[in-house]
């Protein structure tokens, strides 16, 4: 358990129609909701045709962004979670959003991806219920992605996340608001389209009970049960009564429908469509809608963080397990690594020594995983699994840092890889690489023994490093001494002195 644990946690899904906030105390180990922020905000309506977020949408988003983080500025780091889903997956110019909006935030936001996306919408769902199916069916539509996902208990096993949601399919089918038979049809047809090849996956053959987390869901419900058209859940019955009833009209405006809400109406058809389209796609006769979502799953992971049940180290021993790599090896390896980290000083790596420890544990598992498919140019391979695997816990910026450390472990020092990372990782990993290099190096032998004692001074203003081997133990190994000699020249080469005797 972490030395000092945080009295309140926080979480924000940035979504692509809703920006929310969960703010929970921490008590026992248990968690009790103590407030909840919401603001629609239809980040997907402002990505323009060259997928960019236009100025207005980032001036509404960051308005409301200020107000979120008055909130949590005072939360320190590792108790708050904050995630952007399909849009700032989407829009090329997220990096430039995304700086700002931590501005205003005054904490770090992740991009996940949308696998990622469905194993935390489902974990909210599954710490919301009680119930004890054998197997649940969760959907939950967003503003421009919606997830399907099959689990048990608290596990999801099955994980799909389309490009299909309430703002996108609502703009792309009923702009301004006007309907059509003809339009509603061929809305249908596309997302029936893109859920053809997971139809089977998610046939109600496969599970005992449907369970619903969003606002379009929660949405429809609401609609359903003041109309009386269903009385319990999302029924197929009562989506067609509703659909029979939009279709009669010309624009949303005529909708007059009792709980559906000014704010709502304008993606309101959008997620019509999807949920009717599932429903007689996945032949679902009832659904339940649940209060749980991404926040709910986002602050239950966070949870597991705070409490050293990291569900990252799991996805990362479960990966290099089955990759075949050399657990012992691997430990020698990590053994150095954090030598070398404890030896740093307080110019290097500062921020987050922790996190920095985690991190370098995770390359140094897994640097060795692309042996399994080819040795030669095995960091290549490494690293391509890594940055586009699914990788449970991990968000993209995660799994970018580690493929740039694993790919740079040997050969070629290319700095140019650096910079693409975000801050400080742009300017820290060139030196944690160089101590994951350092450490590799010094076990190439592969033997069981320790490495060596040594002493290591990284200074970067000067961009040098220095090793001082005790005993002359340098003497003794002749070919350590000669790729120390190639590191040099490779670090060299890159604008880095090393020095070593």
């Amino acid at each position: 358990m972490a030395n000092e644990l945080p009295s309140s946690v926080a979480a924000i899904d940035l979504g692509s129609n809703s920006f929310h906030m969960i703010v929970c105390k921490l008590e026992n180990g248990k968690l009790r909701t103590i407030d909840r922020l919401r603001e629609m905000v239809r980040l997907a309506s402002g990505l323009d045709s060259h997928k960019n977020l236009d100025q207005k949408t980032q001036e509404k988003a960051l308005a409301c962004l200020e107000r979120f983080g008055q909130r949590i500025r005072n939360f320190p780091a590792g108790s708050v979670r904050i995630v952007g889903t399909n849009t700032l997956r989407t829009a090329k110019n997220s990096q430039e959003f995304i700086l700002k909006a931590e501005k205003a935030l005054g904490h770090r936001i992740d991009i996940i991806a949308g696998i990622e996306e469905a194993r935390l919408i489902y974990q909210g769902v599954a710490n919301s219920l009680g119930s004890d199916a054998n197997s649940r069916f969760v959907m939950d539509i967003g503003g421009g992605s919606t997830e399907y996902i099959i689990g048990i208990n608290d596990t999801a096993q099955s994980k799909e996340s389309l490009s299909m949601g309430c703002v996108t399919v609502s703009n792309k089918f009923f702009k301004d608001g006007v309907i059509s038979k003809k339009a509603f049809k061929r809305a249908s047809l596309y997302v029936q389209q893109k859920l053809g090849p997971y139809q089977r996956k998610f046939n109600s053959k496969n599970w005992d009970e449907a369970i619903g987390a969003s606002g379009s869901l929660r949405s429809i419900h609401k609609v359903l049960i003041a109309t009386k058209w269903s009385n319990n859940g999302i029924t197929q019955a009562g989506l067609k009564k509703l659909v029979e009833h939009i279709v009669k009209c010309k624009h949303v405006d005529e909708l007059q429908l009792p709980e559906l809400s000014d704010e709502r109406l304008p993606v309101f058809l959008g997620g019509v469509v999807i949920i009717n389209a599932t429903f007689q796609k996945l032949n679902i006769e009832q659904m339940t809608v649940s209060d749980g979502a991404l926040r709910e799953g986002l602050v239950h992971d966070l949870l597991g963080r705070i409490y050293d049940h990291d569900i990252r180290s799991k996805t990362v021993t479960t990966i290099a397990e089955h990759y075949h790599t050399n657990k012992a090896h691997s430990d020698r390896i990590q053994q150095t690594v954090n030598s070398i980290l404890n030896q740093l000083d307080s110019t290097c790596c500062t921020e987050n020594r922790k996190n920095i420890s985690q991190i370098m544990n995770w390359a140094v598992s897994l640097h060795e995983i692309g042996h399994d498919i080819a040795h030669s140019q095995y960091h290549k391979h490494s690293a391509y699994i890594i940055e586009n695997g699914d990788f449970s816990g991990f968000s993209r910026q995660d799994q970018l840092l580690l493929a740039t450390l694993v790919h740079t472990h040997r050969k070629k020092f290319a700095t140019s890889r650096f910079k693409k990372l975000p801050k400080p990782w742009n300017k820290d990993a060139p030196y944690l690489t160089i101590t994951l290099r350092l450490a590799i190096l010094l076990h190439r032998n592969r033997h069981t023994h320790k490495s060596p004692e040594f002493k290591i001074l990284i200074n970067t203003q000067t961009a040098s490093i220095e090793i001082e081997f005790a005993n002359n133990w340098l003497d003794d190994a002749p070919l350590t001494r000669t790729d120390l000699e190639l590191e040099a020249k490779y670090l060299d080469d890159a604008g880095y002195t090393l020095q070593f005797r």
